[in-house]
């Protein structure tokens, strides 16, 4: 079996995934989710094709049996290279368009397992049963992904203070087979097709919240898990949805209704400080820095691919004003690549022998793409402005009785209608569709409010060095 027909099969497990009011009875089968999955089964085959499985996998020494690169843990500055490689080759499949392939969660528990000595909470089992959920990931090539942030009903109140104690996700009670537990997680993107949902806080809890401070991880047709879907901004017409009918990946709330997490799966109980240890691990937050930047530098540069195409096609990339857009565009992917090649050659082991990416440079990276994709999206706007209100509703009408007409008026400078008219589909489809609005704002919040990530990068900053030249010449006796 495949790992494309090995991923397709478990999809159909019973789980509990709801659009417009009803249950998705076939996933694979069905428009919201069907271009999605296709592009992962796609993506899949590349594991098992001769020729590109290298560049994916790698053998365990346990097992000796393909695995997918994100559940490498890196021992020299090859390895991160590997790393990054096997991130490009899917996010160039993508340009860039599906953030939560995986790769980010899969990294996640890879630091995890890494730093499994060393975190954890009192009870002293973190480490053993990480280790085995690790293992369980890597070689049933499970896809996973995160649900850490709580309903936004009233961001006033902590969460102990609602009348109903249970509106964030905490334990109801405890078992002998694990812990009973009601509430609701967001954001889960991509949870309606994928096997697993790591939950736990993303903000630090007081102790007195202690209740609402677990980690576990769950299978996603757990009994009592329901996946309550956003529209679906996917389309059945590739023609004329380029991106999104292959690129929708699902947002989703998690309501756990008394569902039951056993205690294998029980990573951390009732400690909040255990908790922000974990999200906090160096280990954890560089090897999943990495696959985001290296999505980000591939997004980038799509953009600016179409953004040169346009303004070709258009007859408009001799005006200077048009270059320095262009230009921009230029900057932002370069300075993205820098900042990666950057992270790579700067890598160094830890004291487990643990190599790691250097984080500033992939902090910096993930902060500047806050607001270089924003500004990106932007530029393609000015450069085709009401060229894209000059696109037919779809392009079959080039073959109908109105298709003389769109020939002639509607083709570009140097190329024909057809032409033009695909690009300016696609460009639409990465600007204004609703696939494109939901790009936007990820992008500029995926990795927390920018306000306070720029914040956070000062506060963590090593600035000694800085400060100690400025009081070095401030001090100087200059007489």
């Amino acid at each position: 079996m495949t790992a494309s027909q090995r991923y397709l099969s478990r999809l159909r497990d019973g789980r509990s995934v709801w659009l417009q009011g009803k249950i998705v009875e076939d996933l694979p089968s069905h428009p919201a989710f069907a271009g999605t999955i296709q592009t992962i089964c796609a993506l899949l085959a590349l594991q098992d094709d001769p020729a590109s499985q290298p560049s994916l996998t790698f053998s365990p020494p346990d097992t000796g049996k393909p695995a997918n690169l994100a559940y490498l843990v890196p021992g020299s500055k090859e390895e991160v290279l590997q790393k990054e490689t096997a991130y490009r080759i899917w996010s160039e499949k993508t340009f860039g368009m599906m953030s939560r392939l995986s790769d980010y969660s899969r990294s996640l528990l890879t630091g995890w397992y890494a730093s499994r000595h060393v975190l954890g909470g009192s009870d002293g089992k973190f480490a053993d049963k990480i280790d085995r959920y690790y293992r369980l990931s890597r070689d049933q090539d499970l896809f996973s992904t995160t649900a850490l942030h709580d309903p936004q009903v009233d961001r006033s109140k902590l969460s102990s203070q609602f009348d109903d104690p249970h509106t964030h996700l905490r334990i109801v009670r405890e078992t002998e087979d694990g812990i009973i537990v009601r509430g609701a997680k967001m954001i889960a993107t991509g949870a309606p097709y994928y096997d697993e949902i790591f939950v736990y806080p993303f903000h630090r809890r007081p102790q007195s919240e202690a209740r609402y401070a677990t980690m576990f991880a769950v299978p996603v047709a757990t009994k009592g898990v329901h996946i309550v879907c956003r529209e679906s901004f996917a389309s059945e017409n590739a023609e004329d949805h380029p991106l999104s009918s292959r690129f929708d990946e699902m947002d989703a709330v998690v309501v756990f209704d008394d569902a039951l997490i056993p205690w294998e799966r029980v990573f951390i109980k009732d400690d909040p400080e255990a908790i922000w240890r974990l999200r906090q691990d160096p280990v954890a937050v560089a090897l999943s820095q990495q696959p985001t930047v290296v999505r980000l530098l591939q997004k980038l540069e799509f953009v600016a691919a179409i953004g040169h195409e346009l303004a070709c096609t258009i007859g408009a990339r001799q005006y200077l004003h048009v270059q320095e857009k262009l230009g921009e565009l230029i900057i932002q992917a370069e300075t993205i690549r820098a900042l990666l090649l950057a992270a790579r050659e700067r890598a160094k082991p830890n004291q487990y022998g643990v190599w790691l990416p250097a984080v500033e440079p992939l902090t910096t990276a993930r902060n500047l793409g806050s607001r270089y994709y924003p500004r990106a999206l932007e530029i393609i706007q000015q450069i085709g402005a009401g060229g894209f209100l000059q696109v037919p509703s779809t392009l079959a009408e080039l073959n109908g009785p109105i298709g003389p007409f769109i020939s002639k008026y509607y083709r570009g400078a140097g190329v024909e209608a057809e032409t033009r008219l695909k690009l300016f589909k696609l460009a639409w489809d990465l600007i204004g569709s609703p696939l494109a609005s939901r790009h936007e704002l990820y992008e500029r919040f995926y990795s927390g409010d920018p306000v306070r990530t720029y914040a956070s990068q000062y506060a963590g900053y090593d600035r000694q060095e800085l400060i100690q030249t400025v009081w070095e010449l401030a001090k100087s006796d200059t007489r």
